[in-house]
């Protein structure tokens, strides 16, 4: 069965221009007209994924984000017509897995959409090996990494950044690099949104062993902390 995309968005030319080259892809296109809806459908019959405009009438896009990601972990693409990076920060740290901005290329959503179920589907490349350091694991092949045997919850991005950060332990990575390898395409710059993924995955990782150093003017390592410092606060 084909994957299904629901697309949420006021202006109708958007909705038909994304439906248009989504199902020449092969995708099982949903359209509805605004936020209340967008929310209903997803709850409904949720679909593989949700491309979510941030400005709707009814309920705007950042609610039905809050009130998806308090109940399930729906992939969701989210698009604005403001090329603020406010914007995008605060809509991937209320848990939207992608953004792109308006006017956009029909083709990039495509690839975007694409490279999000990639990722969510556990479809990456590479090797299935699991990674190890000191207390936690984490299992490509699962999608799952456990500290001390306990599960730990991550969204499909940050289960990507951080398995290449483990993939390059004790080296220097570049947020452009952390980009092109964890996310898999350009994204034009945007080296931000490695920032707000980095602070995700510091908060989860607290007290797991391993933590993610900054290297000012250069980027980011994954290193494994210091058995005296286990406890340190």
């Amino acid at each position: 069965m084909s994957d299904t995309i629901l697309i949420a968005d006021d202006e109708a030319s958007i909705r038909d221009l994304a439906r248009l080259y989504l199902e020449k892809e092969g995708f099982r296109v949903q359209t509805v007209e605004n936020g209340a809806l967008a929310l209903a459908q997803a709850r409904r019959d949720p679909p593989t994924l949700l491309i979510l405009d941030l400005m709707m009438p009814e309920m705007d896009g950042w609610e039905v984000c809050r009130r998806l990601r308090a109940e399930s972990n729906l992939p969701i693409l989210i698009l604005t017509a403001r090329d603020q990076d406010i914007d995008k920060i605060v809509g991937l740290e209320m848990g939207a897995d992608d953004y792109l901005t308006k006017p956009f290329n029909p083709r990039e959503l495509v690839a975007r959409v694409r490279a999000i179920l990639r990722r969510t589907s556990g479809g990456r490349p590479g090797p299935d090996k699991p990674r190890q350091l000191g207390r936690v694991i984490i299992d490509p092949a699962s999608r799952e990494v456990l500290v001390d045997g306990e599960a730990i919850i991550l969204r499909a991005r940050e289960f990507d950044l951080l398995l290449t950060l483990a993939d390059h332990a004790n080296q220097v990575l570049s947020r452009d690099q952390l980009l092109d390898q964890a996310w898999g395409y350009e994204y034009h710059g945007q080296t931000r949104t490695v920032d707000v993924h980095v602070a995700q995955l510091r908060d989860r990782l607290a007290d797991s062993g391993v933590e993610i150093e900054t290297v000012w003017g250069r980027g980011y390592k994954l290193t494994q902390v210091a058995t005296l410092g286990h406890n340190a606060s």
